[in-house]
């Protein structure tokens, strides 16, 4: 990474480094992106690494290491989500660039990119140096001007990261400006700390106390030199030892302001320059008329009628119904984690894109959804199943009926991964508390042999799962 004070080269244990995670502290202009750089280019040809690039800084990187560039905001969240699980799948170095958006859409790009990354599936769980500059405006440590549940997500997608990211070889590399704006559990989970210089108060003690330094020596941190940090942590040494870092390849397209010459130019040059307008500028537009009084308006209100609004050509009763399935299909592949209202919203959104208007109301899409999610296509071929289903609540029905197609056909048994995709959650532990409960209801009985396989009864039809 660089020298210490004595000259002597300061390297960093990459592999102790994906299993302790690292913290990078510094105000604006002390180095920290020069410091993620430097860690970047040196890992580069070892590991995977994915950046989560807010201003656009490391997108340099592909030029010389190969690094694909991704812009957030040509995407929607749900190809952002599906592109985090190909990049773990095809061990791809990529740089999401999340420039182009606002600090909300920056949280909810980030908090669904990570979350494909976390949510990968174990025969994926690659290595991965996963690096977040400006990490503090995906983990506050309060409420900001952005909307509360892309906060909510950004920060669980974070949390995530660092406390339950290794085991799923997510190492989470954090740059941060301040520490008192960065949430405590997300930075209290790094063994490895940079601290570069900072002038609050609250942040030196917070950096003091983390490099296990008395408060009395928090004072040296601010006299800290531009591109010189105080290390700590098992992937880099045992004892806090000031590192200078060493020089990059690559550089950012922005970089901090020269102080330049100002143009000689005489004032009664400048001032045509500034007013009066060239030949290849338009004229200016002018002035606007008054508006006219208020009554007038009332008048023409009153007067005018509106343009008839021409009839949207319709289709087909059958044609209708057949693109209502086919909307319910595309939205079955997709990741449905979202409340029943979104859900439902795009769903209206998507017929009327293409000309039908849905009929159905919020629980009769429920059932649809549900049918076309575990790949039912005619409700009369499954009334039994679905008068079962009544005795659970609604968020089970797609599970209950993805159980049942499997029995039905003697299809191997569904994994725990898939039920809670169909259940709409991560969590593989929500998955088999719903199993419990269905069970629990009479509706199913569940058996493992010997070997661990598992089957799934339908005691009421007469349908068994194979056993898997």
């Amino acid at each position: 990474m660089g020298v210490d004070g004595g000259g002597k080269a300061v390297v960093v244990d990459l592999e102790e480094l994906l299993a302790t995670r690292l913290l990078v502290q510094g105000n604006s202009g002390s180095g920290k992106s020069h410091l993620l750089r430097r860690l970047l280019e040196g890992s580069a040809d070892h590991v995977q690494q994915v950046i989560i690039d807010p201003e656009g800084d490391f997108v340099s990187l592909g030029q010389t290491f190969g690094h694909l560039a991704i812009d957030a905001a040509t995407l929607s969240l749900g190809e952002i989500d599906r592109l985090a699980q190909r990049v773990r799948e095809h061990r791809a170095s990529v740089v999401l660039n999340l420039e182009g958006l606002e600090v909300e859409g920056q949280m909810r790009c980030a908090a669904a990119f990570l979350a494909g990354l976390f949510d990968a599936p174990r025969d994926h769980w690659y290595p991965v140096l996963v690096v977040v500059d400006e990490a503090q405006l995906f983990a506050p440590a309060a409420a900001g001007e952005g909307a509360e549940d892309a906060r909510r997500a950004s920060l669980g997608a974070m949390t995530n990261l660092m406390c339950r990211g290794r085991k799923r070889g997510l190492a989470g590399v954090i740059a941060t400006q301040r520490l008192a704006k960065l949430a405590k559990n997300v930075a209290a989970e790094a063994s490895n700390f940079l601290m570069g210089r900072t002038f609050l108060d609250i942040d030196m003690i917070r950096a003091a106390d983390l490099l296990g330094m008395e408060r009395r020596q928090a004072d040296m941190i601010r006299d800290l030199a531009r591109g010189e940090f105080l290390a700590l942590g098992p992937a880099i040494t045992r004892r806090p030892i000031s590192v200078r870092i060493g020089s990059v390849q690559t550089a950012a397209a922005s970089s901090s302001p020269k102080l330049m010459a100002l143009p000689e130019v005489p004032a009664a040059d400048l001032q045509q320059l500034l007013f009066v307008a060239g030949s290849d500028e338009p004229p200016p537009d002018p002035f606007p008329p008054p508006p006219p009084p208020m009554h007038e308006l009332i008048e023409r209100i009153g007067e005018t009628a509106p343009a008839p609004v021409p009839a949207m050509p319709m289709l087909e009763e059958a044609e209708q119904e057949a693109v209502v399935a086919a909307v319910l299909a595309d939205m079955a592949r997709e990741d449905r984690r979202q409340p029943l209202p979104a859900l439902y919203q795009d769903f209206v959104a998507r017929c009327r894109m293409r000309r039908v208007t849905a009929r159905l109301d919020l629980d009769a899409f429920r059932k649809r959804l549900a049918m076309a999610q575990a790949g039912m296509s005619s409700e009369e071929d499954w009334q039994p199943a679905l008068a079962l289903a009544a005795a659970l609540p609604a968020e089970m029905l797609a599970p209950f009926l993805g159980l049942a197609k499997a029995a039905r056909e003697e299809q191997p048994c569904p994994r725990d991964e898939d039920l809670a995709m169909l259940y709409g959650t991560s969590s593989l532990g929500r998955a088999r508390r719903m199993l419990a409960y269905i069970e629990e209801s009479g509706l199913i009985v569940s058996r493992t042999d010997l070997s661990g396989r598992r089957s799934i009864a339908f005691p009421h039809l007469g349908w068994t799962t194979a056993p898997a």
